[in-house]
């Protein structure tokens, strides 16, 4: 099947399209009828066992592996979240800020991450931010400046959320690790959509979550921690499936897992754990950088056609400087989104800017439709 079919054998197990074009993948995955399924079976299981809490504990399991499996890690080196917040407050508690103070952050990155830092204030973190150049970029260069002997951790997101940048991570990490830093690379808005390999990117850390191009749903991220990090970083935001033995339920002791299981909380997301493996198993079905390919070239005629319409992209047009999210500059983005919404298109916005996100179910034509309804709404557009 050639890239530009790829929705040809996909698209009818996503029920939304019968409706609408869905181009919203950055916000969250269309649903598909394998994750539908998966939360039935769920309710199945619920309903046929009464408490199936081994069988439970199993999925969550099967998620943990599903997901190292995703990144090229070993299932040990993944913890099991609820949120991508959760995740990086439990790695910050572990954090001591005593030689090393700073936290070198992105001004890519989404809003939490920058928040849960600058919360380590008060435990002596000092939060250095890295803004972005005049084109939409972060040049390497200011990374290079940022990041010296003090620095504790460098926190940087594969692809910005607000514009759909992407981000020179492994240089990032070349220049952390040459000055003593660790990397903490949030990859929410990469995995699913392009292939992504820990081993090779060389991050300390990364946080990502289901809810995106991975096709589940809310409720469901994930903690990738290093195995040589592990026994030198003890959370204080912490709960009983961070044990080393969870049902011991020992009400005196604090054992950690020796695991990545050390920054898990306390009930798993069981239902959302369902989803995620049924995400995941399809977008392994689909092929990853076979969906990549497929979203640049679709990314390739969005760019083309707004350039006729005279629209301001302001996404890095090098395909290596962007991901899968398009994004473009509007004079008025809330009524433009409702505007194409009432013509079933459905987009979200960032900033002043509508922001485009195809995947691997999308289709030439769904990018025509969207250019059409443009150039009708040509007067909300810069």
């Amino acid at each position: 099947m050639a890239v530009s079919d790829l929705p040809g054998g996909i698209r009818g197990r996503f029920p939304i399209f019968r409706s609408k074009v869905y181009l919203n993948s950055c916000s969250q995955g269309a649903l598909s009828d394998s994750v539908r399924e998966a939360y039935l079976r769920y309710l199945d299981d619920w309903d046929e066992r009464g408490a199936p809490w081994e069988h439970w504990v199993e999925r969550m399991e099967a998620a943990r592996r599903g997901f190292a499996g995703l990144i090229g890690a070993d299932a040990d080196e993944v913890a099991v979240t609820t949120s991508v917040s959760a995740g990086v407050s439990a790695l910050a508690s572990a954090f001591r800020f005593d030689r090393r103070r700073t936290v070198v952050v992105s001004d890519f990155e989404f809003p939490t991450i920058g928040q849960i830092w600058h919360a380590q204030e008060p435990r002596g973190a000092r939060v250095v931010h890295v803004p972005p150049a005049g084109d939409g970029t972060i040049p390497l260069e200011r990374f290079d400046a940022a990041i010296d002997g003090g620095t504790a951790l460098v926190a940087v997101t594969s692809i910005c959320f607000r514009n759909g940048a992407r981000l020179d991570v492994e240089g990032v990490v070349r220049l952390a690790h040459e000055r003593g830093a660790r990397v903490l690379l949030d990859a929410y808005q990469a995995v699913g959509a392009i292939p992504v390999d820990v081993r090779a990117l060389g991050a300390d850390f990364l946080v990502a979550g289901a809810l995106k191009y991975l096709l589940g749903s809310a409720g469901l991220a994930f903690l990738y921690c290093r195995r040589e990090h592990l026994e030198g970083l003890l959370p204080t935001v912490t709960g009983w499936f961070a044990d080393a033995d969870v049902f011991q339920m020992d009400l005196h002791d604090y054992s950690p897992s020796p695991t990545a299981r050390r920054f898990e909380a306390g009930t798993p997301p069981v239902p959302n754990s369902y989803a995620g493996i049924a995400g995941i198993e399809l977008m392994r079905e689909i092929g990853i950088a076979r969906t990549a390919a497929h979203v640049r070239s679709l990314n390739d005629l969005l760019l083309e056609g707004l350039d006729e319409l005279g629209a301001r992209v302001v996404t890095p047009r090098d395909p290596a400087g962007r991901g899968p999210l398009i994004a473009v500059a509007s004079r008025d983005v809330h009524a433009l989104v409702d505007a194409l919404a009432a013509e079933g298109i459905v987009t979200s916005s960032r900033d002043a800017n509508l922001r485009v996100s195809p995947h691997c179910y999308n289709s030439t034509a769904d990018i025509t439709a969207l250019l059409d309804a443009l150039a009708r709404h040509r007067s909300l557009l810069l």
